[in-house]
C-alpha cells in the first residue's frame, strides 16, 4: 500500500523531531523528499549554546586548590558539610535544573528538530552524571555542535570532555595504577559493543588513555607524566599508542559503523532490527567516514522507513511525549519547571541517567504507574489540576541532588505539583482548517493518532454534549485524543 505525502511527514516528524506542531500543519502535503531537506536544512545551522552556569560556580572551582577536583561525587568532596562543597552543589543542581528546561525550551520552539532529537540519542549513549553544571553544560555544548557531524570529533570531544574523564574514572589512570574504566565504557557502549574485544584490549587501552586529565576548572589536559610510553598491543595494532590513537584504531574497525547504526535504528525505526537495512547502512556510514547526517538522511529517504510495520509502534520516550505535548498544543507554560518533575516520574531525568548505559527506553518507558500518569497529563493540563505526586528519592541516581529538588508550585496541603499552563485553542482549531465537529474530529485523530489500526470509538469521543461550541469540542477531544494508550505510541 503506497503512503501518502500527509502520512509520511507525519511520521517522519515523530521521529526525526518531537511530533507535528501546529505550524507544521498547513505543510504535511508537501512532497516527502522536499519536506525530508528541509528538516535536515534547518538542522545545519549554528546552534545557540545554553549558557545557565552561575559564575559563583567556574570562579570557586578555579580557586581551588589542585587537589580539590570539581566532579561534585562524594569522593571527591568527602566532607560534603563544607560549606565551599556544598554550596556549588546546590548551586550546580539550580544551573542543571535550568539547563534541562533551557533544552526542553529548544525541542519545542526550534525548528533544528532534527539536531535536538539525535542530541537527545547521544545524550543517552554517552550518558554521564558528574552534577557539575560547568562540565554538564560543556559536555552538552559538544553534543549539540557535532549531533550531525563527523562521529570521529564527536567521540573524540567527549572523551576528552571534563565530564566524561571525570564520570568513567579516567582521572585516577596513571601508567603506575592504570583504571580501565574509561576504556572499557568507550568500546563497549559507546563504539564496539561488548563481544567485540578482549580483555587484553581493554587492558592495553587503559594503558593508551592514561595522563588525559581534568584541570579544575580549566577542562583537558593531558599529564606526559603519568603517561605509559611503552608499546600496546591493541585491536590487532601494536604501537606507542595514546588515546586519540586508540580512537582511531577503534574508528578503523567496521563494527564499530555496525555498532552506531544498530543504535540509530533502534532509537529512529524500530526495536527490532533489520539486518538487510543495518548492513546497508554501516557499509554507507564507514565509506562516509563516519559522516552522521549522511547517514540520517539515509535512513529517512528509505523506502523501509516508511513501511506500516514501522509507524505508530515506539513507545515514546518522556521527553518526546512532554515536548510533543508542547510542540502541538500553542500552550504557554508558566512554571516550566514542573517538566521536571514529569522527567523523574516518568523516567527520564535528562542529566540524571540511571546508569553508565543511559536509559533501557522502549517497554522500560511504560509500567502500570507510568503509564495511568500519562494518561492523566493531558488533564492537568486542561483543568489546572495538582498532580499529587511526588518523584521517589533515589540518591544512587541523583548523587546527593535531593537537596534541591523542591520544585513547585505546589500546593502546602498536599504536596502535589500543578502544571500551570494556557492553551489558545482558537489558535488549534484555526489550524486544522474544519468547520464542523466530524470533521475536526477526523483530522485530529489523524494528526495525534499514529497507530494503523487503532480501537478508538469515535462515537464515544464525539460524545454528545450539543452545546459545546467548536472551540469547546476541539479542547475536549484532544484532551481525550491524548489521554488514549494509542497517544503513547508514535
Amino acid at each position: 500500500m503506497s503512503l501518502s505525502n500527509r502520512i509520511k511527514n507525519q511520521h517522519l516528524l515523530s521521529r526525526a523531531g518531537f511530533g507535528v506542531s501546529i505550524d507544521d500543519i498547513p505543510h504535511l502535503d508537501k512532497n516527502n523528499n522536499k519536506f525530508l531537506k528541509e528538516i535536515i536544512k534547518a538542522s545545519q545551522d549554528t546552534i545557540q549554546p545554553l549558557e545557565v552556569q552561575d559564575p559563583f560556580v567556574e570562579n570557586t572551582l578555579k580557586s581551588m586548590n589542585p587537589d580539590e577536583r570539581g566532579d561534585m561525587s562524594k569522593e571527591m568532596f568527602s566532607e560534603m558539610n563544607k560549606p565551599k562543597g556544598k554550596a556549588i552543589r546546590m548551586q550546580s543542581g539550580k544551573d542543571i535544573q535550568q539547563l534541562s528546561i533551557d533544552w526542553m525550551h529548544e525541542m519545542v520552539y526550534s525548528k533544528a528538530i532534527l539536531r535536538e532529537k539525535i542530541a537527545l540519542f547521544w545524550h543517552g549513549h554517552f550518558a554521564c552524571n558528574v552534577n557539575n553544571s560547568m562540565y554538564e553544560e560543556e559536555l552538552l555544548s559538544i553534543i549539540r555542535n557535532n549531533a550531525l557531524g563527523d562521529f570521529r570529533i564527536l567521540l573524540k570531544e567527549v572523551s576528552k570532555s571534563s565530564a566524561m574523564i571525570l564520570f568513567l574514572n579516567n582521572q585516577q589512570n596513571s601508567k603506575k595504577h592504570p583504571n580501565e574504566n574509561f576504556g572499557r565504557e568507550v568500546m563497549e557502549l559507546f563504539t564496539l559493543g561488548r563481544g567485540n574485544y578482549t580483555e587484553n584490549d581493554v587492558k592495553e587501552i587503559a594503558r593508551a588513555f592514561t595522563g588525559w586529565q581534568v584541570k579544575t576548572g580549566a577542562g583537558f589536559f593531558f599529564n606526559e607524566k603519568i603517561h605509559d610510553t611503552g608499546n600496546k598491543t591493541f585491536l590487532g595494532e601494536t604501537g606507542n599508542f595514546n588515546g586519540d590513537d586508540a580512537i582511531d584504531i577503534i574508528l578503523k574497525q567496521k563494527q564499530t559503523a555496525v555498532f552506531i547504526s544498530q543504535r540509530l535504528y533502534r532509537f529512529f525505526v524500530n526495536e527490532n532490527i533489520d539486518a538487510s537495512a543495518i548492513q546497508w547502512l554501516s557499509d554507507r556510514f564507514y565509506k562516509n567516514d563516519y559522516n552522521i547526517s549522511l547517514l540520517m538522511e539515509d535512513i529517512f529517504s528509505s523506502d523501509w522507513f516508511y513501511n506500516e510495520s514501522n509507524i505508530g509502534i515506539q513507545i515514546k520516550s518522556p521527553v518526546v511525549y512532554i515536548g510533543g505535548i508542547r510542540r502541538f498544543l500553542p500552550m504557554t507554560l508558566q512554571n516550566e519547571e514542573v517538566q521536571i518533575v514529569l522527567e523523574r516520574l516518568l523516567g527520564q531525568w535528562l542529566f540524571n541517567p540511571p546508569n553508565v548505559a543511559g536509559w533501557a527506553g522502549e517497554k522500560a518507558w511504560i509500567d502500570s504507574s507510568s503509564l495511568m500518569l500519562r494518561l492523566k497529563i493531558p488533564s492537568l493540563i486542561k483543568n489546572d489540576e495538582t498532580l499529587d505526586l511526588k518523584p521517589k528519592t533515589d540518591d544512587d541516581v541523583q548523587m546527593g541532588q535531593k537537596e534541591y529538588l523542591q520544585i513547585g508550585p505546589k500546593k502546602k496541603k498536599s504536596g502535589g505539583y500543578q502544571i500551570l499552563a494556557s492553551v489558545d485553542w482558537s489558535k488549534l482549531l484555526k489550524a486544522i482548517g474544519e468547520k464542523d465537529k466530524t470533521a475536526v474530529l477526523q483530522k485530529m485523530k489523524s494528526l495525534l493518532i499514529q497507530t494503523p489500526d487503532n480501537k478508538i470509538d469515535d462515537a464515544v469521543i464525539m460524545g454528545d454534549k450539543t452545546d459545546e461550541d467548536l472551540i469547546q469540542f476541539t479542547r475536549r477531544i484532544t484532551i481525550e485524543l491524548m489521554s488514549t494508550p494509542e497517544y503513547q505510541l508514535c
